[in-house]
């Protein structure tokens, strides 16, 4: 029998509380939607949920409030086969919470009250040690207090274990905590505000080439490599010696909601697998790809099953690859 790869996440569970809406209202505006949907969510929860679809080993380091959405919380990570030894429980907050609105043509507006979130500490990331330095691969957003994540990276960088940041909620981050982070994997909103304010004319940041020069800027910080998430386009791999762009899958979207948690956690497993970088990006790319067919962001999370059927059977345009 093969034995998993393991993968630690640690990060955020929010409740998802979605409501269909046929368009965005306007500023003061009211509309009438529906139908309203409760699931679990959180870029934490969800990126775990979906490396254990993938078949990783998946442990993940959280708190939940001790409520009724901490309940369902809990159980729905056990439903899914990720070890609970560092789901945490605090009485101090409730469980997060996100709200979410999501139109007709799929896209999404979210706010989220990260409750027992953020009273994640450097002492619980001791506690939860040796889940982070025995992992192949430890995967980590912001959604978390970013001194518990600085310090959780430090922790995982020492110990040998691969790091993939996700920075998202986007924010500047310094370069102390950039310099241990092995893989990046901004959007093009959160790599324009990595760069914020380092690079000027980068104001709205769009084309593959300014993409590019501020993914390299990224890299002067000490990442090793930054991978830009695009969509529907897929993704840019930009190291020191080489740019490469992997093509996205062509599907019928439904809810973009999730979507890149579902990249992140299929590109931890794939890394976890010791896949080359384009390979663990193609890969991630059809697991994104098919989860925005569904409604939702941890439900929809596809099975391996199902991305490697895509991958067999769908026809992609070649990436493009240039040495720097």
């Amino acid at each position: 029998m093969t034995t998993k790869p393991k993968v630690t996440v640690v990060g955020s569970f929010n409740m998802d509380l979605l409501i269909r809406t046929p368009r965005m209202p306007v500023k003061g505006e009211t509309i009438l939607g529906g139908p309203f949907i409760t699931g679990p969510g959180g870029k934490g929860a969800n990126q775990a949920v979906a490396a254990a679809r993938l078949d990783a080993d998946v442990t993940m380091v959280v708190k939940l409030g001790q409520d009724a959405f901490g309940d369902q919380a809990a159980a729905n990570l056990a439903k899914e086969g990720i070890r609970p030894d560092f789901v945490l429980r605090d009485s101090a907050s409730h469980t997060g919470v996100a709200f979410i609105v999501v139109d007709d043509a799929g896209e999404n507006m979210i706010v989220v009250a990260l409750g027992t979130n953020a009273l994640l500490t450097p002492a619980d990331i001791d506690a939860a040690h040796t889940a982070i330095v025995g992992a192949k691969v430890a995967l980590f957003q912001l959604e978390s207090p970013l001194e518990t994540v600085t310090y959780a990276i430090r922790v995982a960088h020492e110990a040998g274990t691969t790091v993939i940041l996700n920075p998202a909620p986007g924010q500047a981050l310094n370069t102390e905590l950039l310099s241990r982070v092995d893989v990046l994997t901004p959007n093009q909103t959160e790599l324009q505000l990595l760069v914020a304010g380092n690079l000027t004319g980068f104001e709205n940041l769009s084309g593959l080439e300014n993409i590019e020069t501020a993914a390299h800027e990224v890299l002067h910080r000490g990442v090793g490599a930054v991978v830009v998430t695009l969509g529907a386009e897929g993704a840019l791999i930009v190291t020191p010696d080489a740019v490469q762009h992997v093509p996205g899958y062509k599907v019928d979207v439904v809810d973009t909601t999730g979507a890149g948690d579902a990249f992140n956690g299929a590109l931890a497993v794939a890394l976890a697998e010791a896949r080359a970088l384009p390979e663990a990006v193609d890969f991630a790319n059809a697991a994104a790809a098919l989860q925005v067919t569904k409604v939702g962001t941890a439900p929809a999370m596809p099975y391996r099953r199902d991305v490697e059927r895509m991958l067999r059977e769908t026809a992609r345009t070649p990436s493009w690859h240039h040495p720097v």
